[in-house]
């Protein structure tokens, strides 16, 4: 069995073929799914999926990049987060690639959502890109130790993921691991613990290979976890079970009740 941490099924790449999706995640043994929120505009199609499916989760976040969204509040996160489908609080965090110039909206609204999960108790979910060190250093400062969280769609070095573990964070992987060109990435992957691993399509992103190129979808998940098994020299068996175990211990809200049902 094998779960998605990290999609977007409200995007309309995959909203418009739901059905289509959910029997493909069924039919490859991806048992649930995390649908991220990037924006509160939206986060009612995100619920609404989670509220209709109970193989889907949502969490509820504002993305770093969107910076002509509204600056969410402490209350309206938490707020919105009491909802018992609501297992995170994310997609948050720091995105220096796109935004270089005047980025200090961007820290101060990683710093509500972090303020957030921690009132919620509710882990986060962690973008980072070209933000290494204030991502970390904004995570410390605002002890998001205390909530924890995973580094979605991992792609910095062996020396960032170890310090996101010692603050309880889990290491993402996302389609990026199969790409031939990704080998920093791969030497990560054999160096993060199995226990402290989570995987990931970011789907319709970054589909893995041998669908690179493709829209992506949860049911593509496999072969990151293909790819991961690959590079310890472990069965894919286990690290689709190590890493649903991770989700569930990860997020507490979710329950595993229908696996049985979709195996």
């Amino acid at each position: 069995m094998f779960v998605d941490s990290h999609c977007h099924l409200d995007f309309p790449e995959l909203t418009s073929r739901l059905p289509e999706v959910l029997a493909a995640m069924r039919t490859n043994r991806v048992t649930h799914a995390l649908c991220v929120s990037v924006s509160l505009k939206t986060f009612p199609r995100v619920l609404q999926l989670a509220e209709t499916h109970d193989s889907l989760y949502a969490s509820v976040g504002v993305h770093p990049e969107h910076k002509d969204e509204p600056q969410p509040t402490i209350s309206e996160l938490t707020a919105l987060a009491a909802h018992s489908r609501v297992i995170a609080i994310g997609e948050t965090g720091l995105d220096y690639y796109w935004h270089k110039d005047d980025p200090q909206w961007q820290r101060e609204r990683f710093r509500v959502h972090i303020r957030a999960a921690r009132e919620s108790g509710l882990p986060l979910i962690v973008h980072t890109r070209d933000a290494a060190a204030d991502t970390l250093a904004i995570l410390r400062e605002e002890g998001a130790d205390a909530v924890g969280g995973v580094m979605h769609c991992f792609t910095e070095s062996r020396e960032v993921a170890e310090a996101a573990m010692e603050l309880g964070f889990f290491i993402s992987f996302s389609g990026i691991v199969t790409f031939r060109n990704a080998r920093t990435l791969k030497e990560v992957a054999r160096a993060v613990p199995l226990e402290r691993m989570l995987i990931e399509t970011d789907a319709p992103y970054l589909a893995p290979v041998p669908h690179r190129g493709k829209v992506n979808e949860p049911a593509f998940v496999f072969h990151v976890a293909e790819e991961v098994a690959r590079l310890t020299e472990t069965d894919v068996a286990a690290v689709g079970h190590a890493t649903t175990e991770n989700f569930f211990r990860l997020f507490k809200r979710a329950t595993p009740a229908v696996q049985e049902a979709v195996q």
